[in-house]
């Protein structure tokens, strides 16, 4: 039997972190298998849809490197793979669980299901429909129809007994029935609801297994009644654990949470965050944590797929992001940071290549960039006390000095490189017996008038230039000098 899987979105305007996992699993599952990976948009829900929203899903897959075999625009035989194309279908089936006694119609009305909740909530207890409905003979239906009175088709559950279901996950699961919903079917507008459509449409569509998050566990029973009352196979059930931002809090881009188009925008690769996904959940052997998507095709196991809530760590994720970034040649990298770096180096006599050679081992985000290197534009107004550092063995006297010394280094330089500059003060410092950090911390402080930089001394000047780097050794002088007057 051929695997095949399905994406199924609603079209609400973005891809959040959990959507994007749920993804990439069924790609990963089908994908190990040399199975399909099917897309198909849910869109029942016309009141959530928001326009410019699939366009927004097919963009997402696109960068996430998820390829699918069949969808809105590769129709593979048993489309169309939008759902409000296939309304139609919806009400046969849901007439033919009607014949069977497994569905029938409620002409309910708003106000008296508001008052059946309205009771519910005195209670405490769920809401849940009372089969008013249930006892119509198919002349009262068929009058009340031709009235043309309003109605929904409810699924007719049972009210005792167990309904037993197997997930790959979490193992058998018995429900009592008497908590199950007679959830509708089909809406008074004659479209489908969520939970219905994806029955019907995971069968006609040849659907094997079926990845979700584990809050639709409870409707697991529901969903193989509908499969039992066709006489349908029930596929594969995998559900997966929620994304959590804490101990406490589910990932939810409602609540701000980010993303993947927020993610991207942050300067994060879209391999990266495929690759930490994945791992929101799931774990292969080993301790190996980076793979790429033909990788994790190769390795992907369901079956160890975790039953315990994942907790989203940015900072993982930033470092496993600057691990990607550090894995790229230079020119891929200079590409990538290129847009980043001209936004300060944009009219400035600086070298991007040479700035993105500086960066490229010290960047775990992209838009973090301008911010790392702006004061290379302009150097900032800093206090001299930053000249002294207690690890570096650095005072203000000792700073003012080794500050001297470097310009007149600097200064009888013909050859402005960074090999010429490393061994030029490198052999002075050497020379007066000096550690490294006494000579290079007071010059790399005066370079760029901020405690942390992406390069040390020798890079900053080479990427500045001689006169720029004299202008600025000048500045720190005099800012020393002032304070030893001070003192």
């Amino acid at each position: 039997m051929k695997i095949r899987t399905r994406f199924a979105p609603s079209p609400t305007g973005y891809m959040h972190i959990g959507n994007l996992r749920t993804a990439l699993y069924e790609y990963l599952i089908a994908k190990h298998e040399g199975g399909d990976f099917i897309l198909r948009i849910e869109d029942t829900d016309q009141e959530r849809f928001v326009e410019g929203s699939i366009d927004v899903v097919l963009a997402s897959l696109q960068k996430a490197g998820l390829v699918y075999d069949e969808g809105p625009d590769k129709d593979g035989g048993v489309g169309p793979y939008v759902q409000s194309e296939r309304r139609d279908l919806y009400k046969k089936y849901a007439e033919e669980l009607v014949e069977k006694g497994e569905a029938y119609y409620c002409f309910c009305d708003k106000d008296r299901l508001d008052t059946l909740r309205k009771h519910a909530e005195t209670l405490k207890r769920p809401f849940k429909y009372d089969k008013h409905c249930l006892g119509l003979t198919k002349d009262e239906v068929a009058q009340k129809i031709a009235q043309g009175l309003p109605y929904v088709i409810r699924q007719n559950n049972p009210t005792e007994g167990q309904t037993v279901f197997e997930d790959a996950i979490f193992g058998k699961i018995a429900v009592d029935n008497q908590e199950l919903e007679d959830m509708v079917l089909l809406k008074s507008d004659g479209l489908p609801t969520y939970n219905f459509a994806n029955v019907v449409d995971d069968h006609l569509m040849n659907i094997t297994h079926v990845v979700r998050g584990s809050e639709y566990l409870s409707s697991a029973p529901k969903y193989n009644r509908l499969y039992e009352a066709f006489g349908w196979e029930i596929p594969v059930y995998i559900h997966c654990p929620p994304i959590m931002k804490d101990a406490q809090h589910k990932l939810s881009k409602r609540t701000g949470d980010a993303s993947f188009q927020d993610l991207l925008d942050q300067g994060l690769l879209p391999e990266a965050v495929v690759n930490y996904i994945a791992l929101l959940g799931w774990s292969p052997e080993g301790n190996e944590e980076i793979f790429s998507l033909e990788e994790l095709i190769g390795l992907f196991d369901y079956c160890r797929i975790n039953k315990s809530p994942a907790i989203f760590d940015m900072n993982k994720l930033r470092w496993m992001n600057g691990q990607y970034l550090k894995r790229m040649n230079e020119d891929a990298f200079y590409e990538a940071a290129r847009p980043y770096i001209a936004q300060v180096t944009q009219g400035c006599a600086l070298d991007d290549r040479k700035i993105a050679s500086v960066l490229h081992e010290r960047t775990e985000l992209l838009s973090e960039i301008p911010e790392q290197i702006a004061f290379l534009k302009q150097l900032p107004d800093y206090d001299p006390s930053l000249h002294v550092h207690k690890k570096m063995k650095t005072t203000l006297p000792i700073a003012h000095a080794s500050l001297e010394t470097a310009r007149e280094v600097l200064l009888g330089l013909s050859d402005w490189s960074f090999d010429a500059i490393h061994d030029a003060l490198l052999a002075q410092t050497k020379e007066l017996g000096l550690k490294n950090g006494q000579m290079l911390w007071p010059l790399r402080t005066a370079l760029s008038g901020v405690p942390f930089t992406p390069g040390g001394a020798f890079e900053l000047a080479d990427i500045l230039g001689k006169e720029e780097t004299l202008r600025r050794i000048d500045q720190g002088l005099a800012l020393l000098a002032a304070a030893l007057n001070e003192a």
